[in-house]
């Protein structure tokens, strides 16, 4: 499996679909599914009765799964490709549009 290009923690820009150009910071990877969840974007609401644990009911708001591909990794607020160098023996994700170490 290629080592994980996008982590959790980085922000992203959403390359397309309904929420194309918003910017969030990813809060679960997952590379089996080709999927990722990023904060704010892609929010799902769901219409909850009122229950015993929650006897208010009401709009539950959750951001929903996206395919990595739509993302891409933030630099500065525009979206770059990333490239993996070694620096001093480590292994790091680089910006290709800066050039810039994104981790370590």
């Amino acid at each position: 499996m290629a080592a994980a290009k996008i982590k959790k923690g980085d922000q992203v820009v959403v390359l397309s679909g309904k929420d194309k150009g918003r910017t969030g910071a990813v809060l679960q990877v997952m590379p089996k599914d080709g999927k990722v969840v990023v904060e704010g974007v892609n929010v799902a609401t769901r219409h909850r009765k009122p229950t015993q644990q929650n006897p208010q009911g009401g709009i539950e708001r959750n951001p929903a799964p996206m395919a990595i591909s739509k993302v891409a990794v933030a630099v500065d607020g525009k979206p770059t490709r990333v490239r993996f160098e070694e620096k001093d023996g480590k292994k790091v994700r680089v910006a290709v549009k800066t050039g810039e170490t994104i981790d370590g």
